[in-house]
């Protein structure tokens, strides 16, 4: 009898993180890799919310707090709610989490009975799947098309719910393609969902403030307030506020499932730190004119590397309306060979000649459940990215030339 469960057994380990893993090592041999693989912002968490991380542990906020988060910062996160997204939640229908991934987690755990099914559109992020697994639930993926911009549809939504069903996962912008789900694309959705009362909706809002041109932002508990009985909305600190290592999420939801994933994180990390707690009241109370400014920063940043990728034979992309990402597809390449004679048969075949051949590292599609794409943020300075893409476009020409000698 082995030591490993079988459930743990069909998790696979986070590309996103493997990735970046392998660039940390290479560089430790000295290698220079630029890193577009990790979805983090490359700013300094701003002062103001520094400052009152800093005060916290001047002031003794040094000891446990509730499971569910220090009061001050439950309310802050209910008053953002209402003053940004329409939604009325009362304190106790608000949890903080360790980062948004554990309120994913725990919802997930607090609801799924094994064989209960999770619908969510890919391409997706890595870890939809695997914590749907983890929480004993089985992952139905349903794939979005390029020609819809990524965007799931109202019947093929409606063609992947079965009796099983227990939730629609759905993250907007979206992690890996930056796709924005318009308020006419959730109504659709909302239609069909009213035809299934007991699926619910998990709407992972963590890029909110990441929208760039005429996108508008909405969140389905906002866009139909009928379904809000049955949706938990789940938010966070790291992406607007450059606070991934901080580790805080919230979310916002029914106040029995609220109780419930408050059970399933006493029982795990108990508390997020009670510093990081402070800090976030500050994010979200204090100044907010940064968001504007990494915003910006970011579509500069975004059009940048889609006129760069679209000008390297093989490769292509469209211009994405949110988050900090360009899915490349990189089809066209691959079953070529490399300069010292490799097929590229996969995605990740291709992720690791850019890794070896350009020196960045990338993320392969398949990740996400999309073969024949790559993923590249652009979360890194302008520098970063120009010489990225450079080194991109001189590895693809060397392939190119491979491929024309074979």
């Amino acid at each position: 009898m082995g030591i490993l469960s079988a459930k743990l057994s069909a998790v696979k380990p986070s590309q996103t993180k493997a990735m970046t893993a392998l660039a940390a090592e290479l560089k430790a041999q000295g290698k220079t890799i630029i890193t577009l693989s990790q979805g983090e912002p490359d700013f300094a968490t701003p002062d103001h919310i520094a400052r009152a991380a800093i005060a916290a542990i001047h002031a003794g906020h040094t000891k446990y707090t509730a499971v569910a988060g220090i009061p001050a910062l439950r309310e802050a996160v209910a008053e953002k709610f209402q003053r940004e997204n329409n939604l009325t939640f009362a304190a106790d229908q608000i949890t903080v989490g360790c980062g948004a991934k554990q309120l994913l987690f725990n919802a997930l755990v607090a609801s799924l009975d094994d064989g209960d099914e999770v619908v969510f559109p890919t391409p997706c992020w890595v870890s939809y799947p695997e914590i749907v697994k983890l929480a004993g639930g089985v992952p139905i993926a349903v794939e979005t098309r390029v020609g819809d911009g990524f965007i799931m549809q109202p019947s093929d939504l409606r063609a992947a719910i079965t009796p099983r069903t227990k939730w629609l996962m759905l993250n907007s912008p979206s992690n890996p393609t930056g796709a924005v789900y318009s308020r006419r694309n959730l109504e659709g959705l909302a239609a069909v969902l009213r035809d299934f009362p007991n699926v619910w909706v998990l709407a992972d809002d963590i890029y909110e403030h990441l929208v760039y041109g005429d996108a508008e932002f909405c969140t389905m508990a906002e866009v139909a307030p009928d379904l809000a009985s049955r949706t938990v909305t789940v938010n966070g600190v790291s992406k607007s506020c450059a606070m991934t290592g901080w580790r805080v999420g919230y979310a916002g939801g029914p106040l029995e499932l609220i109780k419930a994933m408050n059970t399933v994180q006493g029982q795990s990390t108990s508390h997020t730190c009670s510093i990081s707690q402070h800090a976030a009241v500050a994010a979200l109370n204090g100044d907010q004119g940064f968001i504007g400014e990494f915003r910006d920063a970011f579509e500069k940043r975004r059009d940048l590397v889609v006129q760069r990728i679209n000008e390297i034979p093989g490769l292509s992309c469209d211009t994405p309306d949110g988050a900090f990402y360009v899915f490349v597809g990189c089809e066209a390449l691959l079953d070529g060979t490399t300069p010292q004679g490799k097929t590229l048969a996969t995605d990740m075949d291709f992720a690791m000649y850019l890794m070896e051949e350009a020196g960045v590292a990338v993320v392969p599609g398949s990740g996400f459940l999309a073969d024949g794409f790559i993923r590249i943020s652009y979360a890194s300075s302008q520098d970063d990215l120009q010489n990225a893409c450079t080194a991109i476009g001189a590895a693809v020409a060397r392939l190119k030339r491979a491929q024309g000698a074979a």
